[in-house]
């Protein structure tokens, strides 16, 4: 049914209201932009299911608004949009198909994978002719736009502010960090509630994490390609709605309540001193192709205006997810910083790790622009430029690879990292082991040294640390296979990275490798967990990594809402050791600043620079030379940390990749008599360790691919 019963008073005749839904005493004044539309309908949704269309009027600059008396929070709503079909004009108006509001802050219901869904014409096999409209009416198979409130207790929370250089990451994904958690509740595991409980809060602060990085959580759909398999998208890089929490997280029933749990997880977490980072996906929407994927919403408001289309009307796809946010338009722009404020605002989170973030910053000419109108905009807001900013630096479009290349404010993914210092422990290792040539340590210690190739004009800081994430093998499956296993995925090997520097040391799979390899592929864990964790710049950890957790070889789990993601909390000895272990190197880390520098050292890193702050040495403890430094032979590398300009000790790293147990001569330095051993990943855990002091000049007996610390005295 139709009606007119609306009033145009609370709407400006200048400049058009806020957009989405926003509640008053009175009534809920709605507002949506849908450019080229012809008209605009609100629909309102009873208990029953029963719809109420009211006509919205045209506003300025493409916005359609009106407020309609009577009605508030947890009213139910969608739009419907008329207009013309001239689909290489990328217009795909049809007011048959029930949209999601862009901008709502409530989401209820799934979608039912049905021809209906789509705005063309399509088969039962969801394929068919992108140039035919489809006239049914998808309302019954998608999902409500819900009105909510903005009422919370925040009391007296703050953001804790924690410093680059003391900022260690923790990311995770909300379901699998608590859903077999035994100390954690039932019916709160897998939540957001569940995150923010004591017994999660507890084993983060253990491990002396500052900051959690949440895989997404703004409200996400399955692929119909996914849910024909019989899957659903568990990573949730599949965005269905920029302002609303993911329902499913939530241990209640109701959108205001799933919002309320959010926030308060955020206030847990902030008492904590605990800092929220969200992955965010701004590059792309679940409606994928316009010849493929469904209308939701945008492409049924102003496909034109929110994605990259060609010439031909088509999706410009620079993702691999089938569309690309177009934000060369002020339009789509809009959307993503009033998305972002909303999160930093509302619900308080303290920074965006921004998902294939050059497709953020493509300009007209469709190349990368460090000057693009978005990032000068987050650079300038004076709420979005306070806040942590991490870049994805790649996405799939043509010179789609920019580490290094966002501007400051922004830290960037650092991939160079991840791929030099998994070669360097792993692979180079096993090269060394068959008599063939690695890649030597002079990349190895620019990575060491804060990435100053990559990030010279900015700080060490810019560069995130990492060698694992959600995305690839997890730390103890590096070590574990030589290729991806991921035929639960259902795509026949094709999907997940096949560059992934890893060895099995020689058997394949956890299972039936024995004691004696078990035992030095967690060292080659701790090596990397210790490199990630000591280096200049910040470092992250991928959640389960400090307990050795296995995905079966799986390096691509998008799909798998499973044991194969979940962690498993039921943890071995040496899964304990393994984790106090992480938490020793962090609490390293956090009690010497000359590991957390804030700049770059200064001075020639090899050669004897004697105004140098770190000291490279070679196995035979003198200064290493520029041909030891690149020679790709080079299997061993010291480095001195001298922290004496920020009131530090000096600290040895001795890092030794050789497949074979070696002597080496610590290096002399001024003022250092001894070097007392304080870490060494040949053992399992660290009270383990015995006290060890060493002359300098004298030689210390190295395991092959070991790693061991050292306090100058």
């Amino acid at each position: 049914m139709s009606d007119s019963a609306i009033s145009t008073a609370r709407t400006s005749p200048d400049a058009p209201p806020p957009l989405g839904a926003n509640a008053d005493e009175t009534g809920v004044e709605f507002a949506v932009y849908a450019e080229a539309a012809t008209s605009v309908d609100v629909c309102l949704f009873s208990a029953d299911g029963t719809e109420r269309r009211v006509p919205l009027h045209e506003h300025a600059h493409g916005v359609w608004a009106g407020h309609v008396a009577g009605i508030g929070a947890g009213q139910l709503y969608g739009f419907r949009a008329a207009g013309a079909w001239e689909p290489t004009q990328g217009l795909r108006y049809n007011a048959a198909k029930l949209l999601l509001d862009p901008y709502a802050r409530g989401i209820v219901g799934e979608i039912s994978w049905r021809p209906e869904v789509f705005g063309h014409r399509v088969g039962a096999d969801l394929k068919g002719d992108p140039d035919v409209r489809d006239d049914r009416d998808s309302a019954p198979y998608v999902p409500r736009s819900v009105v909510v409130g903005n009422g919370f207790d925040w009391g007296e929370d703050k953001p804790p502010h924690v410093p680059w250089d003391r900022t260690l990451i923790y990311e995770t994904h909300v379901r699998g960090l608590t859903h077999d958690l035994p100390d954690v509740p039932e019916q709160l595991r897998g939540t957001y509630a569940g995150v923010a409980h004591p017994a999660t809060i507890a084993h983060l602060q253990r491990l002396g994490v500052t900051a959690v990085e949440l895989l997404p959580v703004h409200a996400f759909t399955s692929e119909p390609q996914l849910v024909q398999r019989g899957l659903e998208n568990y990573w949730g890089y599949n965005t269905l709605g920029f302002f609303a929490p993911h329902p499913a997280y939530a241990s209640a029933h109701t959108p205001q309540e799933a919002i309320h749990e959010f926030k308060g997880m955020v206030k847990l977490l902030h008492e904590a001193g605990l800092e929220v980072i969200l992955d965010v996906v701004y590059n792309h929407t679940c409606e994928q192709g316009s010849g493929t994927g469904a209308t939701l919403s945008w492409r049924g408001l102003s496909s034109a205006s929110y994605y990259r289309l060609d010439e031909r009307g088509n999706d410009v796809d620079v993702t691999g997810c089938g569309n690309t946010l177009d934000m060369r338009h002020p339009e789509t722009v809009r959307m993503v910083l009033d998305s972002l404020r909303h999160w930093v605002s509302e619900m308080h989170v303290d920074g965006f790790r921004f998902d294939l973030a050059p497709a953020l910053a493509r300009g007209t000419d469709d190349a990368f622009h460090p000057d693009h109108p978005f990032l000068l905009a987050l650079r300038t807001d004076p709420v979005l430029s306070r806040v942590k900013l991490i870049a994805e630096p790649w996405d799939v479009g043509s010179h789609g690879w920019r580490t290094g290349q966002f501007p400051a404010p922004f830290a960037d993914w650092n991939d160079r990292f991840r791929d030099t210092v998994r070669s360097f422990w792993l692979t180079d290792l096993a090269a060394d082991q068959d008599g063939r040539p690695g890649h030597g340590v002079s990349d190895l210690g620019t990575r060491i040294a804060g990435s100053r190739d990559l990030f010279g004009s900015r700080s060490p800081l810019a560069s995130i640390n990492l060698v694992t994430a959600h995305d690839g093998f997890t730390a103890a499956d590096l070590t574990a296979y030589n290729v991806k296993h991921n035929d639960a995925n259902g795509e026949d090997g094709r999907d997940g990275s096949n560059d992934n520097r890893s060895w099995n040391f020689g058997v394949e799979g956890h299972d039936g490798a024995g004691d004696a390899i078990e035992t030095v592929r967690r060292r080659a864990v701790r090596n990397l967990l210790a490199t990630t964790l000591l280096s200049a710049g910040v470092p992250m950890l991928t959640g389960g990594d400090e307990f050795g957790r296995t995905q079966r070889g799986n390096n691509n789990a998008y799909c798998q809402n499973n044991e194969i993601s979940w962690y498993d909390w039921s943890l071995a000895k040496w899964q304990l050791d393994l984790a106090d272990t992480t938490a020793f190197l962090a609490e390293l880390r956090a009690a010497h600043p000359v590991l957390r520098q804030r700049t770059f050292f200064p001075g020639d890193p090899i050669d004897g620079d004697a105004l140098a702050a770190l000291h490279w040495h070679g196995a035979d403890g003198s200064i290493m030379t520029a041909d030891e430094w690149n020679d790709g032979g080079t299997r061993t590398l010291q480095v001195v940390f001298d922290g004496s300009d920020v009131g530090d000790d000096r600290i040895l790293l001795v890092l030794h990749g050789g497949a074979h147990d070696r002597p080496v001569r610590l290096p002399e330095q001024t003022g250092v008599t001894r070097w007392e051993l304080t870490w060494d990943s040949s053992y399992e855990r660290p009270a383990d360790l015995p006290s060890q002091s060493v002359a300098v000049g004298d030689e210390l007996p190295m395991h092959a691919g070991s790693f061991a610390i050292f306090l100058g005295a």
